[in-house]
């Protein structure tokens, strides 16, 4: 058997070889990430092999993000055995194994091959393309939502500028019907000098009927004594901005959609819990991967960072300790927006949060308890891949 650890990089990586018996066969491989340092790689291995069987060998490499997508999906094409390990593991083990301050490329392959010559981690177990194109496609879905949200923030700080009575007359600043006016009518002078008709008629198109002549009139004699600054680039600023969230969210609810085709090629089971959409289910399958790498709902919420700290230490003994909060924060996200919809829909979810508060827990703490029992649940779904069956 032979060990190779990978340290993954953007333009290289640097690998160093193993035996059974913790002899170093090679520790100053360094490949490119492209086809010909793959090949060099699969070449290396083969090499280091007398009998050519590759079932024999065990190869590891950190959770790097997108860094180790390609070399993973070459590897796993070859038939190699891949384990993915945790970059906080990693770096205990190596201060673990020296007081020497010293973290290099190679000094970390090093470590990786070593903590898999030492340790029993589970080979890595590849997702489906379907999984793969829920993962990509939710991650984008963030990026595009914290894009939005810094949008929103920009129109905010417009409105208190050129406008700042608007809050007190809407529902939001950033519905459809606020957005509608303001990209015809920019400034409150607009605003004031706008015929009630107009006014009237703009309003009550975007807002389905909501808003109509009681509201333009309020809303004209708010602007016409409005103390906020109007200039010509402020208005140009924030159409510009309204226009571009406008079109931000067309591309999230075409994302949206994409989502939803994915996940009912899926038919997960976990569909069939109340309170959990299309977006959310998404979310919480791109993150597990394939359940198979999780041997109990313990470790599912480990690494969904839900599992309680302990701190212990002589005859001290902490009892209130946070929340862990590592492993993937998009999967805890999930759980614990799942996890407010599913007990406002589910009734055994919802008498389970009425007893944590009972109980004299926080709504948030007793939250916590109910994203605990939500895991186990997904869990115990994905694993059997049997549906919900409400409990009366």
């Amino acid at each position: 058997m032979i060990y190779i650890g990978i340290d993954v990089a953007k333009e290289k990586h640097d690998c160093c070889i193993v035996d059974s018996d913790g002899v170093i066969i090679n520790d100053s491989l360094r490949i490119s990430n492209s086809r010909e340092g793959f090949e060099l790689l699969y070449s290396t291995i083969l090499s280091a092999l007398p009998d050519k069987d590759i079932s024999n060998v065990k190869i590891g490499l950190e959770s790097t993000g997108h860094y180790s997508t390609n070399i993973q999906n070459f590897l796993c094409a070859k038939g190699f055995k891949l384990s993915i390990l945790n970059p906080l593991a990693t770096n205990l083990f190596r201060k673990a194994q020296t007081l020497r301050k010293t973290k290099t490329d190679k000094t970390d392959a090093l470590v990786i091959a070593k903590m898999l010559f030492s340790d029993d981690t589970k080979s890595y177990l590849p997702v489906s393309y379907q999984i793969q194109e829920l993962k990509s496609l939710t991650r984008h879905r963030y990026r595009l939502i914290g894009y939005r949200s810094k949008l929103k923030l920009s129109i905010t700080r417009l409105i208190d500028i050129i406008f700042p009575e608007l809050p007190k007359y809407v529902w939001s600043i950033h519905q459809n019907s606020s957005y509608c006016l303001l990209s015809e009518l920019s400034s409150p002078e607009d605003i004031a000098n706008c015929h009630l008709t107009k006014l009237t008629n703009i309003l009550s198109k975007s807002s389905r009927g909501k808003y109509g002549k009681d509201k333009a009139i309020a809303l004209k004699e708010a602007a016409g004594s409005s103390i906020g600054t109007s200039t010509r680039s402020l208005s140009f600023e924030l159409q510009q901005t309204i226009r571009l969230i406008q079109s931000v969210q067309a591309e999230i609810d075409a994302l949206d959609l994409q989502i939803k085709e994915v996940v009912t090629e899926i038919n997960s089971p976990i569909m069939s819990v109340p309170g959990i959409s299309y977006i959310l289910a998404a979310i919480i399958l791109s993150e597990i991967g394939d359940i198979e790498n999780f041997a109990n709902p313990a470790k599912l919420l480990a690494f969904a960072g839900l599992d309680p700290s302990a701190y212990q230490s002589g005859k001290y003994s902490a009892s209130h300790t946070p929340m862990v909060k590592r492993g993937s924060t998009y999967l805890r996200w999930a759980i614990l927006t799942a996890s407010r919809t599913v007990s406002m829909r589910d009734i055994t979810f919802s008498a389970y949060l009425s007893k944590k508060q009972a109980e004299g827990k926080h709504y948030y703490v007793a939250m916590s308890h109910v994203a605990k029992k939500l895991i186990r649940v997904v869990f115990y779904l994905l694993k059997t891949n049997t549906s919900f069956v409400p409990q009366m």
